[in-house]
C-alpha cells in the first residue's frame, strides 16, 4: 500500500492530501529514509512523521488489502513528542 494512503488509513494523518504535502516537504521518513508519498509500506517498517511542533514514531503492524480509515490495529505508536528540528 502507498505511504500516503496508509497514513490516512492508520489515522496518523487525517487527510491524504496532508500526507502528500508532508511527504513533499520531507517530513516523513520510513526506516530512516526520507519517503515519497508513493513509497510502499510493509509490515515492520518504522514510520516517523514530523508535524513541525511534534513528532510521531510508529511501527507498521499490519497492511490492509483495501484502505479502511480508522483501523487502530495498523500501527504501534512507539514515540510521541516534540520535534527535534531547530526553529
Amino acid at each position: 500500500m502507498r505511504l500516503d494512503k496508509f497514513l490516512q488509513a492508520s489515522r496518523l494523518v487525517r487527510r491524504r492530501t496532508l500526507a502528500d504535502r508532508l511527504c513533499a516537504h520531507h517530513r516523513v521518513r520510513v526506516n530512516d529514509r526520507v519517503a515519497k508519498a508513493s513509497t510502499q509500506v510493509r509490515v515492520g517498517d518504522l514510520i516517523e512523521v514530523d508535524f513541525g511542533g511534534r513528532r510521531v514514531v510508529a511501527r507498521v503492524a499490519a497492511v490492509p488489502e483495501e484502505p479502511r480509515t480508522g483501523d487502530p490495529g495498523l500501527v504501534e505508536i512507539l514515540e510521541r513528542g516534540p520535534s527535534e528540528e531547530p526553529y
